[in-house]
């Protein structure tokens, strides 16, 4: 057999590493697969390189750029997926669970280059707004920016997702613009280096924005300053022995943690056996403790259900872990693959022996464990494990024991209050199930188990064709818990995003806030031309570009005509003695009518490069607008989005938000809102 590669680490550019140190073998049979490098990285070099190139790279291009670089770079990993895979299959994964970790951590990129694209800027600021008056005149606002920070993101990782876990960082923290220095955990590294190599190939990779470790972090935590931020994967131990580092705590860097996690699934009282939901929890618990062979972060280790229950959960659980085929994935019919690593396989057997003081076995091992492949004794497998706790409601044991691996725990229950007692004995975790029909039960539960847990899943037969099960985290939502699961966030859509940018308030006239935000905002001074906005390109259009427009009169025909036409005769609009005895004491327009109005107010009629409109955003109806009112609008260009697209017929375009408001006769402003256009460029 030819000499395992040694890894290697990417460091200011360049490929580092060639005597080879700690052996990484196969967990299917215990060959060697690679080795560490033996040279210690030079990580002030490598800390410089990430805030001055990476920085000055990544801030070249624009949020929207930075987007269409995660969707390329998707594409790209995508075409090669096969090589991953192939490799995958040397730590215990089976193909479905690979498929968690490398198509998974390519969806995560897709989302995020989606979500980028929709909700970002062109521009490295993003404002959140909408900005606010803090004087009576209105020559003094405030509003809030969030700008890149200045350093590296370094973001240490778990070895049971080595693909999907760093990409989960990584994703948002380029988006962002946030160079990052990646370590994953030695046992799987091989497949983090592999990826990176892709990564790195593509060319779509800024210099700098992207550096890898493998082995030790050696003095790197030592070295970081205020603008850098550390994320971290593991054990709640080595979270906490991190998180105290005495260079973190001295420049205030930030720390986000996922750490232990004894997730729980709850069967609330009203299944019976007879039900759909019976079997869904049943195969819930099954699939979390074979999936991955138990090893996530979200499986679930304490399965709590009502004591007339546990006979029969018992005997099913038993039934159906019996039928799990476990072994080498290669071989036709295995379901189960092993535990990535021989250390991990030593680890989840001591403390599977200290669940046992407290917990009585109902399946394991001694169950005909046999699992199938070439040269399997010497791999790293593990025999899925079902416990009972004798005393459901004493401290310790499963309450604060994680097996990382295909072990869990049935507790009994007497009643919810009891239910919802154990399940935050887990003292803080990433994700709980509830598995009910009734939705007052979810309605009493859910509310009281999410002080203690990232993320609820409520099962029932309606969502269970399309959910996507207890512990799957996805980019739009949340992943992180409380208490002893670290206290961090990941994913979560733009809230990802922003944990890697600089939150800063900003004060000054609405003039200097529009400079500084790139946004027109409301009493900042206006651009008003002969040339009216709708006739220019996105190129020439400018931020502040407004019309005033010519004024109309409402009259008692337009209200009747608006109604007939709509089909809206809603009283206020119809009803004379009813409407003056309402808080308005008059009939008042439709707020419809009023847009509608408006529109013909600013409308500029003929082709041109405004394309279409394709929604309002923060509209408000603000004064009733009544018979005899005069409206006036004006129109503002807000907003430019430079998304890198292309009209159905070929036309370059750029997305254009427009501020309108809408006054009266009194000046009283009567409707605000933003409409969204794509609008066309020049091209010649």
């Amino acid at each position: 057999m030819p000499q395992a590669p040694t890894l290697q680490s990417f460091i200011a550019g360049r490929w580092f590493g060639q005597h080879p140190a700690q052996s990484l073998r196969s967990a299917i049979d215990g060959h060697e697969v690679a080795r560490t490098h033996e040279e210690a990285p030079d990580f002030a070099e490598a800390l410089a390189f990430g805030r001055h190139q990476g920085g000055k790279t990544l801030l070249a291009l624009d949020f929207q750029q930075r987007a269409q670089r995660l969707k390329a770079l998707a594409l790209y990993l995508s075409e090669r997926k096969e090589q991953l895979y192939a490799l995958s299959h040397h730590s215990g994964a089976t193909r479905a669970d690979s498929w968690i970790d490398i198509e998974g951590g390519n969806s995560t990129l897709f989302s995020y280059a989606g979500l980028g694209a929709r909700e970002l800027p062109s521009g490295n600021l993003l404002h959140e707004g909408p900005a606010q008056s803090l004087s009576k005149l209105g020559s003094f606002a405030g509003s809030h920016i969030l700008v890149p920070r200045g350093g590296v993101a370094v973001h240490i990782n778990a070895f049971n997702f080595p693909i999907w876990g760093m990409l989960e960082k990584f994703a948002p923290c380029f988006l962002a613009g946030m160079p990052c220095i990646v370590k994953p955990a030695s046992a799987t590294s091989y497949l983090t280096e592999a990826a990176v190599r892709l990564m790195h190939e593509s060319g779509l990779l800024p210099e700098g924005s992207l550096q890898l470790v493998i082995g030790a972090t050696g003095d790197l935590l030592d070295r970081l300053q205020g603008q850098d931020l550390v994320t971290f994967t593991g054990s709640a131990s080595t979270a906490g022995r991190l998180r105290a580092n005495p260079n973190l705590i001295r420049h205030s860097v930030p720390f986000n943690a996922e750490a232990d996690s004894l997730n729980c699934a709850i069967l609330a009282p009203d299944v019976s056996q007879d039900d759909e939901e019976f079997e869904l929890f049943i195969k819930e618990v099954a699939r979390e403790m074979t999936v991955k062979a138990g090893q996530k972060c979200t499986a679930i280790r304490r399965a709590i259900i009502p004591a007339k229950q546990l006979d029969a959960v018992a005997t099913r659980l038993r039934e159906r872990l019996s039928k799990v085929v476990v072994g080498d994935p290669a071989v036709e019919g295995v379901r189960m693959g092993a535990l990535a690593s021989h250390e991990q396989q030593r680890d989840v057997a001591e403390r599977l022996q200290s669940l046992l003081h407290s917990s009585d076995l109902l399946f394991g091992a001694r169950d005909g464990f046999e699992p199938r492949g070439t040269n399997v004794s010497q791999g790293a497998f593990f025999a899925p494990t079902l416990l009972l706790a004798r005393d459901p409601m004493a401290e310790g044991g499963a309450h604060d024991i994680e097996a990382f691996g295909p072990v869990s725990t049935l507790m009994a229950y007497d009643d919810l209050d009891q239910a919802l007692e154990l399940a935050s004995r887990g003292k803080g975790s990433l994700v709980a199930s509830l598995v009910t029909k009734s939705p007052a039960i979810a309605a009493q539960v859910i509310p009281r188990a999410a002080a203690w847990h990232g993320r609820l899943l409520v099962l029932d037969r309606h969502c269970a064709g399309e959910s996507t099960g207890h512990g799957s985290p996805l980019p739009q939502l949340k992943h992180g818990g409380p208490g002893r699961a670290g206290g961090g966030e990941e994913l979560g859509g733009l809230r990802a995003v922003k944990h890697y940018l600089q939150r800063a308030a900003i004060q000054g006239s609405p003039s200097m806030l529009a400079a500084v935000t790139g946004e027109y905002v409301r009493g900042a001074q206006v651009i008003e031309t002969e040339v009216h906005p709708f006739r220019r390109h996105f190129q020439d259009l400018q931020i502040g570009e407004s019309l005033l427009t010519h004024r109309r009169t409402v009259t008692e025909a337009d209200l009747v005509n608006f109604g007939c036409l709509s089909g809206d005769h809603f009283y206020m609009h119809f009803d004379e003695i009813a409407a003056r005895e309402s808080q308005f004491g008059k009939r008042i327009a439709h707020g419809y009518f009023v847009l509608s109005a408006a529109a013909g107010l600013f409308v500029s009629p003929g082709p041109g490069p405004v394309l279409a409109n394709y929604g309002l955003d923060t509209l408000r109806f603000i004064t009733p607008v009544g018979i005899g009112d005069t409206l006036q609008a004006r129109l503002t260009c807000k907003r430019k989005i430079d998304q890198g697209k292309l009209s159905p017929q070929g036309t370059p375009q750029g997305v254009v938000a427009w501020d309108v408001e809408v006054s009266n006769q009194l000046g009283e402003v009567v409707a605000s809102y933003d409409i969204l256009t794509l609008v066309a460029k020049r091209t010649e």
